[in-house]
């Protein structure tokens, strides 16, 4: 935030100080008597507002032109969740004084937003960097379609659970919103499709979360498109695409090297080939670089939900775990998720093996 001509950072810590001990009545800047609390300055008043919550924000902002002026200046982040009841009236409000919001929070635990919300936000807020949306029911593509014009500068979404909109908005909306780095596509089952996947995969080369959970119109079509397109793949939730197989995971294994999460769970036609190919990839980094430190500096898979994929061995699953340091199965430490598969039981992490190995040492 930009200070105003003459003030430095301890000036204002120093007002601000004063200002709560003697409720702006003796303090001072610079030997003159501190303005009264109406004129105090704008980074002065945004930082009293940090510590208060975005519902009093926005009671604030209507105290005084000054201090409304201020705050529609210098807001950049703002949560509606907890409107309980008419959100979209609220939105419709307030969009077209805080326009520069980079951050809008807009959950709902019932659906409230309609396309009037989100068209204002578009018309007025052009700055918006991270957008959520989730469970906004109501919402069609006529939203995505202003969002693709009005805010093409965004770099996180998520409109997970909004059910009401279809494959063809999606490709849109990344068509426009090419800088989007994370997605939130869970349960949106008419939106995620293989089409989708492969507009996500043109359009978002800088993509590194996508949340896919439960989009059960996925097949390994759209998945091997996201891996030749999105190579900076950090997390990939495909919890219940249970139209994917072994070749998502393989196309993962080899295009999306820095593929931190996976989420696999209950996709039940993934084998031993997938976990072997996971395995492979680190294999096949060591022989170029020769060395064990490269194993770690790599990092690779920190997590990975195979639970419910009953067609999973041991010998397959301890391959993987092997080949990823950072993959645990000990109490306290789960990121190796194999609930539901009961063969998968001997599986273990090299914490696992140390244990045992100094349980076997002490009682020897």
């Amino acid at each position: 935030m930009v200070m105003q001509e003459g003030l430095r950072s301890e000036d204002l810590d120093s007002c601000f100080k004063k200002l709560m001990v003697y409720g702006g009545g003796g303090a001072t800047l610079r030997g003159q008597m501190a303005p009264i609390w109406k004129d105090i300055p704008m980074e002065l008043l945004l930082r009293i507002l940090s510590f208060v919550d975005d519902k009093t924000v926005i009671r604030v902002s209507g105290v005084c032109c000054g201090w409304r002026e201020a705050i529609c200046l210098g807001l950049t982040r703002l949560c509606l969740s907890w409107c309980k009841n008419n959100m979209n009236d609220l939105v419709l409000t307030l969009a077209p004084k805080f326009t520069r919001l980079q951050t809008l929070i807009l959950r709902q635990d019932k659906p409230q937003l309609e396309d009037s919300a989100v068209e204002s936000i578009a018309n007025f807020c052009h700055d918006v960097r991270e957008l959520d949306l989730r469970k906004s029911f109501k919402l069609t593509d006529r939203s995505l379609h202003v969002l693709a014009h009005g805010c093409p500068n965004l770099t996180k979404l998520n409109i997970s659970g909004c059910t009401a909109f279809n494959d063809s908005g999606i490709a849109y909306l990344t068509s426009f919103c090419k800088k989007l780095k994370s997605l939130n596509l869970c349960g949106c089952v008419r939106a995620t499709t293989d089409r989708a996947l492969q507009a996500i995969a043109y359009n978002c080369s800088e993509l590194q979360t996508l949340n896919l959970g439960w989009c059960e119109k996925v097949g390994d079509l759209g998945v091997t498109s996201l891996a030749n397109g999105c190579p900076n793949l950090r997390a990939l939730d495909l919890c219940g695409c249970v139209l994917i197989t072994d070749e998502s995971v393989i196309a993962l294994a080899n295009r999306c090297p820095h593929l931190r999460s996976l989420g696999l769970y209950y996709c039940q036609n993934i084998t031993d080939r997938a976990m072997y190919s996971l395995a492979q990839r680190v294999r096949n980094k060591h022989a170029v670089w020769q060395s064990i430190k490269t194993r770690y500096e790599y990092g690779g898979l920190m997590n990975l939900n195979i639970s419910q994929c009953t067609a999973l061995t041991p010998p397959a699953v301890q391959a993987v775990c092997d080949s990823f340091p950072s993959l645990h199965t000990c109490p306290g430490r789960h990121s190796l998720i194999i609930s539901g598969c009961l063969n998968l039981t001997s599986v273990h992490c090299a914490c696992g093996v140390h244990a045992h190995h100094a349980a076997s040492t002490t009682t020897h």
